[in-house]
């Protein structure tokens, strides 16, 4: 017999943490590029969430299957995150900021994935409603990047800086109402963690997680400020996030039926192929707006589908007390190693090739996986 499911503990856990994922990813390039730092400089500081998370999560994620329990860390890296974060009150400086950000981002990255096993665990064989809690995390995001982009026009850049604080703060309390599945100990497991880990499958959905990842890497880095570049305005910006986040919610809450409809495999592929497409767009037609805004609808596929898929596949084959430490070793591989060669090596490319060219490679990046995940992946 399961428990009940503790859904609006789970979603408002989502719901802040996403909204700082919305207040912080669109937003604080344009605060790094108000204190006069380079793209270099930018591309640097933003990595250091892609660094944390190559080594992060799976630390925090084996801690857990360690103990056994997973709420009691997060809640510890949430208060940390909480502290750290408050340096950026205290100095401007790139060194400065680039200590405060590795320390924020060594506690903060570890959060997702350890929430992730949570709620998979809470769920059981429910796993079709994942989409309608994780939906709130979007949700959140929408909120929070529609609402700064109209705040920054009017307050300023001061204002994202307590936006942040207020979100970090409604996180680590929003932590406290979490509690453990009482399924979190569960010993059978499918072999050794190194014997899942050399499956075929299992290196094919890694490479295909760490292609999509460095894909985004100049997205996440550079969209916005290419975007003002362009002429597009702070609201229109937050709009245009939002909207990829809308869609996004979209896939989500029909994930069930698209599963069944398709298969993850055939999912994944899609959503790889739609990603080569929407980064060529966005380089070489950034000043159609129409073209812009078909290519955020495509976000459904580059972040939604894909996220979904990625998250159930790696349930299927972390199983036991594995699944932490498959959480995390996702997060690591993909947003880790893959997001922070992406920002990295956009920083060096924005700037020598230029911002068409720089998605271009982001595209062809996307396509690799494509072709990696169709000859590598078994059929469903």
């Amino acid at each position: 017999m399961q428990t009940p499911l503790p859904y609006w503990r789970l979603s408002g856990f989502y719901f802040a943490y996403f909204g700082f994922v919305g207040a912080f990813t669109p937003f604080w390039t344009l605060y790094l590029k108000s204190l006069s730092f380079n793209a270099f400089q930018i591309a640097i500081l933003m990595s250091l969430f892609q660094v944390a998370r190559s080594f992060s999560p799976s630390l925090w994620g084996w801690v857990a299957d360690r103990r056994g329990h997973r709420v009691p860390i997060i809640q510890w890296l949430a208060g940390c995150s909480l502290l750290a974060y408050l340096g950026v009150f205290f100095g401007e400086s790139f060194y400065w900021l680039f200590a405060v950000m590795l320390t924020l981002s060594f506690f903060w990255s570890a959060s997702l994935p350890l929430i992730e096993a949570v709620t998979l665990g809470h769920l059981g064989d429910r796993l079709d409603r994942y989409g309608h809690i994780r939906l709130w995390g979007s949700i959140g995001f929408v909120c929070a990047v529609v609402g700064l982009g109209y705040a920054l026009q009017y307050a300023g850049m001061a204002a994202l800086l307590w936006v942040i604080f207020i979100l970090l703060g409604a996180v680590w309390a929003l932590s406290w109402r979490l509690s453990d599945p009482l399924v979190t100990l569960q010993r059978e497991s499918e072999g050794s963690l190194w014997a899942i880990i050399r499956r075929k499958e299992v290196m094919a959905l890694m490479a295909a997680c760490f292609t999509m990842s460095a894909a985004h890497g100049v997205y996440y880095t550079f969209y916005s400020i290419y975007l003002v570049d362009h002429g597009y305005s702070k609201g229109v910006v937050g709009w245009l996030w939002a909207l990829g986040v809308i869609c996004e919610i979209l896939v989500f809450l029909n994930m069930p039926r698209l599963t069944a409809m398709f298969g993850l495999r055939r999912i994944m592929l899609g959503s790889l192929f739609l990603a080569f497409v929407r980064f060529f767009v966005i380089g070489w037609a950034v000043d159609v707006w129409w073209l812009i805004v078909l290519a955020q609808i495509l976000h459904a596929a580059t972040f939604g589908s894909y996220h979904a898929a990625a998250v159930a596949l790696t349930h299927r084959y972390f199983k036991g007390k594995h699944q932490s430490k498959g959480q995390g070793l996702y997060t690591s591989i993909s947003y880790g190693v893959g997001g922070t060669m992406g920002a990295v090596i956009s920083g060096f490319a924005w700037d020598s090739i230029g911002p068409s060219w720089t998605f271009t490679a982001s595209a062809l990046c996307a396509m690799l996986g494509f072709i990696f995940f169709m000859f590598m992946m078994r059929k469903d």
